[in-house]
């Protein structure tokens, strides 16, 4: 069973940074698309950035030029540096694995942009 573990959320003045951090554990996979979706009050779950195997991500137009997503395969880990935030950016986070045995989610974190 894959577990994913998030880290990194908070509340962040607009403007500001935050950097979230995703560990990946229990998977026998080498080939596989991992990343990061959002969902703020009262709307959906949308993707954000998430990584395929052969390096390319996919990131949300909104989000383009200000968040960078990176993963280390040796780890299995990814990370989303989220720079330029806005108040629109707040929603809770989730930290994304798709693979052959199956698509995974973790519990999520929190990011807040508030003056």
């Amino acid at each position: 069973q894959v577990q994913l573990v998030e880290s990194g959320g908070g509340l962040v003045r607009p403007g500001g940074s935050l950097r979230l951090s995703c560990a990946a554990s229990g998977s026998v996979f080498s080939m596989y698309a991992m990343g990061w979706y959002r969902q703020a009050p009262g709307k959906q779950r949308e993707l954000v950035a998430v990584t395929g195997s052969s390096g390319s991500t996919n990131y949300a137009d909104s989000v383009k030029g200000r968040f960078t997503a990176s993963r280390d395969n040796a780890k299995n880990t990814v990370n989303l540096q989220m720079n330029s935030l806005k108040p629109e950016d707040t929603a809770v986070y989730y930290c994304y694995r798709r693979e052959g045995s199956g698509t995974y989610w973790g519990q999520g974190t929190q990011v807040t942009v508030s003056s």
